[in-house]
C-alpha cells in the first residue's frame, strides 16, 4: 500500500491574518508545487501550525487542497494528537473528505509508555480504514517510537508508513531491519534524505520543498533510479538551504522565505513569532545565493 515515492511537501498554511486562512494563497502553493514535480502533498503537518488552528480551518485546508489538487498528486492530511479519541475524529474526517492518507504523530505533552503508544496508534487504526503514516519526532514530543515498538506497529494492515525524524541513524537502521517489507520508510529531516534512502527509504516529507519542490524532488528520484552519486551530490548541494530552514522554530524560517519570494504565505500564529531583522537577512542572503530571489 504505497503511498508515494519521491519527495512530499509538509505544507505550510498561509495565513490571511490570526484568524483566517488565506484560501487563494493556499491554491497558489499547491499549483506551485504541483508544477514542480513534489510527489505528494500534506497538509496540516507541524509546518502547517495546527496546534493554533481551529478544527474547521484545518477541515477548509483539506477540502481546499484535495478540491485544488483534483488528484493530480497524492494528498496527506495531519490528524494527530495527544488526545486519541479527538484524533480518531480527525481521522474519519479526513478519510470522508478524500485524502489518500494519514499522518499522525506521537501523542506529545501527556506522553505515554512504548505499550500506550502501540494502544493509540492501533485504536486509530482500528477506527479508521485508511493508510497511516506515523511520525516520529522525539525533539518535539518527548516520545519515541523504538523499533521494536515499530515492529509491532508494522501488524496492523493500515499502519503502511514512516516518516522518521529522529535523527538517529543507528536507529533507523534497526527500524529498516525490523520492518523491511511491511512498511515504508521516509525521511523526515532534509539533511537526511539520502541516508536513509539507503537503508530502504522511499523519500522525504520535506519542509524545504516549499521553497525548493524541483531539486527535492529531483534528488529523491535520482535515488530511485540508481544515481546515487547525483544524489549525494545533490544532498550535499543543498544541505546549506535546508539547514537555513532550522535557523529558528520551524515553521519560522519556511514561512518567512516564503513571503520573501512573494507567496504571500502570511504571518505566523502565537506562539511562534517573526524572525529579527539580522535573522531574516541573512536568509534572503542564502535564499539569493540559491537563485530563490
Amino acid at each position: 500500500m504505497h503511498i508515494f515515492e519521491g519527495a512530499c511537501v509538509a505544507l505550510v498554511t498561509p495565513f490571511q491574518d490570526e484568524h483566517s486562512v488565506n484560501v487563494e494563497a493556499l491554491k497558489k502553493l499547491l499549483d506551485y508545487q504541483i508544477e514542480n514535480g513534489t510527489d505528494a502533498i500534506l497538509v496540516n503537518g507541524t509546518t502547517g501550525e495546527p496546534a493554533t488552528m481551529t478544527k474547521e480551518e484545518k477541515h477548509l485546508v483539506i477540502e481546499t487542497t484535495l478540491e485544488h489538487v483534483a488528484g493530480r498528486v497524492p494528498v496527506i492530511a495531519g490528524t494527530g494528537g495527544n488526545n486519541t479519541a479527538a484524533a480518531i475524529e480527525e481521522s474519519r474526517f479526513a478519510k470522508e473528505a478524500g485524502v489518500d492518507a494519514i499522518l499522525v504523530v506521537t501523542p506529545y505533552y501527556n506522553k505515554c509508555s512504548q505499550d500506550g503508544l502501540v494502544q493509540h496508534y492501533f485504536a486509530i487504526a482500528d477506527a479508521v480504514d485508511i493508510p497511516m503514516i506515523l511520525y516520529n519526532v522525539p525533539s518535539r514530543t518527548g516520545v519515541n517510537i523504538t523499533p521494536a515498538t515499530l515492529a509491532r506497529l508494522a501488524e496492523h494492515k493500515n499502519i503502511v508508513a514512516i516518516k522518521e525524524a529522529s535523527g538517529n541513524i543507528s536507529q533507523i537502521a534497526e527500524m529498516a531491519r525490523l520492518v523491511e517489507g511491511k512498511m515504508d520508510l521516509y525521511s523526515g529531516n532534509d539533511d537526511q534524505v539520502v541516508p536513509l534512502m539507503s537503508l530502504g527509504g522511499r523519500g522525504v516529507i520535506s519542509v524545504l520543498s516549499n521553497i525548493a519542490p524541483g531539486p527535492v524532488h529531483e534528488m529523491a528520484m535520482a535515488y530511485l533510479q540508481g544515481d546515487v552519486k547525483k544524489a549525494c551530490q545533490m544532498q550535499l548541494q543543498y544541505n546549506p538551504l535546508g539547514n537555513a530552514m532550522f535557523t529558528d522554530v520551524n515553521p519560522i524560517p519556511v514561512k518567512t522565505a516564503l513571503n520573501l519570494m512573494g507567496f504571500q504565505a502570511g504571518p505566523l500564529r502565537l506562539p511562534l513569532s517573526e524572525m529579527k531583522e539580522e535573522a531574516k537577512a541573512k536568509l534572503a542572503e542564502t535564499l539569493k545565493a540559491f537563485g530563490l530571489l
